[in-house]
């Protein structure tokens, strides 16, 4: 398990994309899951989480698609 002591997502982001699997802890979110290089949403979660995991999420979206249109 990473711990990110602030929410950095580019960084977040390139954790998630080398390790494709795992579990990352970020300050004020908490743990968050990651599979297949995208994060999960958790059933409950607060709306600061969720937005953060949609936002994770989007950036690696956005990164796969400059990756494979180069």
């Amino acid at each position: 398990m990473r711990v990110f002591p602030v929410y950095a997502p580019k960084l977040i982001v390139k954790h998630a994309r080398i390790f494709l699997t795992g579990v990352i802890w970020v300050k004020d979110l908490g743990r968050l899951e990651f599979e297949r290089g995208r994060f999960l949403l958790p059933r409950k979660s607060l709306p600061k989480v969720k937005q953060a995991i949609l936002e994770l999420n989007e950036l690696i979206e956005a990164q796969n698609y400059q990756t494979h249109s180069i």
